[in-house]
């Protein structure tokens, strides 16, 4: 299938497919909650609520009786019109005297069977009121007819209020019809809000993967576009953050294998050279071929230097590093490295000071924290400066001890003070082709201190030199 069809295929397990069928499940189910509702439960919410509302003006009906003011007449024709009501009032020889007759304009005698069954219920019980559902068969209508004394519980005078509640299956007929409009215009509206949404959502997605595309072809300037929302931004945020450690990468390890290469070059052209003298020239003189012989063993060392750095920087970043943990002193430890770097003060007119604390003990691996010493002091002495001042120290702090490297070199940009730890890198500032050197010592000594779960860190101003420095939690000394 070629990459166009496919492009244009449809995919059921898209965003943009699920999210409108989501979108148009979300709807259709509320809209059949809707139709439940409207055509299971409509007939006994009404009913409830007309009989809630007769009560209330039964109610108010009574007070009015009760004082006596004169409105009665007035207040039952405004409820009988308001609420669509028929009201009546009985005396206690059960004859009429007062008839609103505004439902369906109806003569007294019209309700007289309801009426009667509601008193004869109510005389029967020992209720203050009675209220009871008739049923039309004729007219597919009911009717509440309530009933209740005027004069209190057992009184002379009854107030009845007839109330129609609904023609069943003309209402119905109406409100499905209304119903069905409401539906086809939700479905709709839903359809054109879950197409918009889908879009929304995986369009970015889909600028993202083009993207992607392109970055695994090796193009690594192209940029990643997270469209309006706060997730894929912050998926093409990291994606450019990678695609820009990708890009220095390739540039690193390019960079390493134009120095591995001179840097072995250098060595591996020494060593043939000297070789080739020894064969031709001072095989037989004892004296030139032990110097020979020395420049070509100093090369291999520095041959093995580098593949050893290149070979620990591997195994750091597998992760496939064994630590032979143990209690140990850091002073003494860091008191040996020291000693192979103060020669250099007599050789060399080197700086270096070495200022210790009081014995102070860690757990760790001692051979890989003298490493780590080493690679922070062989980087001093790199890049020391022309003063060549070194300071090592230590010192403690609470539960901690620190170890520091001082210079007065170069120095560090601020904006790359990040970088140095990573494998291949060499600061602007510093940057000299005839340093010897992988790149690699401060990615190995970044290995070293994860493993140990140790902090470390770097202080450094342009023009004013740097401060390596690591701290390791202090433990007691085993018996």
């Amino acid at each position: 299938m070629s990459t166009k069809t496919k492009k244009n295929s449809f995919d059921p397990s898209s965003i943009r497919t699920i999210t409108t069928l989501y979108f148009m499940m979300f709807a259709a189910l509320l809209l059949l909650l809707v139709w439940c509702l409207q055509n299971l439960f409509i007939d006994n919410y009404y009913e409830k609520m007309k009989s809630q509302e007769t009560r209330q003006t039964a109610a108010a009906l009574k007070a009015e009786y009760e004082r006596d003011s004169g409105d009665f007449s007035a207040l039952a024709l405004r409820a009988s019109v308001n609420n669509g009501v028929f009201i009546r009032v009985d005396d206690s020889t059960g004859i009429s005297i007062y008839d609103s007759g505004t439902y369906l304009q109806p003569s007294t005698m019209a309700y007289n069977f309801e009426i009667n069954s509601v008193r004869m219920r109510l005389y029967d019980s020992n209720k203050e009121e009675m209220s009871i559902v008739f049923n039309d068969t004729t007219t597919d209508a009911h009717r509440l007819v309530y009933a209740t004394y005027l004069d209190g519980k057992g009184g002379s005078s009854m107030l009845y209020i007839v109330a129609p509640l609904y023609p069943v299956r003309s209402t119905i007929s109406i409100l499905r019809e209304q119903l069905l409009y409401i539906s086809v215009i939700a479905l709709f509206i839903a359809f054109l809000l879950a197409l918009f949404m889908s879009t929304r959502l995986s369009s970015p997605i889909k600028s993202i993967t083009r993207s992607a595309v392109e970055l695994s072809k090796g193009n690594y300037n192209v940029k990643f576009n997270g469209g309006t929302f706060t997730e894929t931004n912050e998926l093409a945020r990291t994606l450019n953050k990678a695609s820009y450690e990708m890009q220095k990468t390739d540039f690193y390890q390019k960079d390493l294998i134009a120095n591995v290469s001179h840097d072995l070059k250098t060595p591996l052209t020494m060593i043939k050279s000297y070789a080739e003298m020894i064969h031709d020239i001072s095989g037989d003189n004892p004296e030139k071929r032990n110097k020979h012989l020395e420049v070509i063993i100093s090369e291999t060392d520095r041959l093995n230097k580098l593949v050893s750095d290149m070979l620990t920087a591997s195994r750091l970043q597998s992760i496939s590093v064994e630590l032979n943990k143990e209690p140990f002193d850091l002073i003494e430890a860091a008191e040996e490295v020291a000693d192979t770097f103060l020669v250099l003060n007599d050789q060399d007119n080197y700086n270096i000071f070495f200022v210790p604390c009081k014995s102070t003990y860690v757990y760790g691996d001692v051979d890989k924290i003298k490493q780590v010493m080493n690679n922070l002091i062989s980087n001093a002495v790199k890049y020391c400066g022309e003063d060549k001042f070194i300071k090592i120290e230590l010192k403690r702090s609470g539960r901690k001890i620190r170890f520091d490297v001082v210079d007065h070199g170069e120095g560090i940009p601020e904006d790359e003070i990040a970088h140095v730890w990573e494998r291949y890198y060499r600061t602007s500032a510093n940057y000299n082709r005839d340093i010897e050197g992988t790149g690699l010592g401060l990615s190995i000594v970044k290995g070293i201190l994860a493993l140990h779960n140790a902090n470390y860190g770097v202080e450094s101003k342009v023009g004013q030199g740097s401060d390596f420095w690591f701290e390791m939690e202090i433990v007691k000394k085993q018996q």
